[in-house]
């Protein structure tokens, strides 16, 4: 079957970054210092991602947490063809920003 919407919540935010840190973090060996710095870079590029899901499924949102996810997304997208030179931006990139004025208007969403 397909992954459900609640499942890539779970993934986004508690299993992939376990996986990625435990793999890529601190004090993980590589075959050499350039991979290794690669890797971190792609770490830390999927962690503005976690954190801006991570705060926009949140059940309380205030005016500093929807500026937080503002900040992770935007870095998170700005940085996506830095860090992923062969991708090419989508429309939802764009849509994402939007999500920021839907969290002031209208506060949580809950599913």
């Amino acid at each position: 079957g397909t992954i459900k919407a609640d499942e890539w919540h779970s993934l986004i935010t508690v299993y992939i970054p376990i996986t990625l840190i435990s793999l890529w973090g601190a004090d993980t060996s590589h075959p050499s210092n350039e991979v290794g710095t690669l890797l971190r870079t792609i770490l830390n590029h999927m962690m503005e991602l976690v954190c801006a899901v991570y705060l926009m499924c949140a059940q309380t949102v205030t005016t500093d947490r929807a500026h937080a996810y503002h900040s992770h997304i935007a870095c998170y997208v700005t940085n996506l063809t830095k860090v992923h030179p062969t991708f090419t931006l989508w429309p939802n990139h764009h849509a994402a920003f939007h999500i920021y004025d839907f969290l002031i208007l209208f506060r949580p969403a809950h599913s």
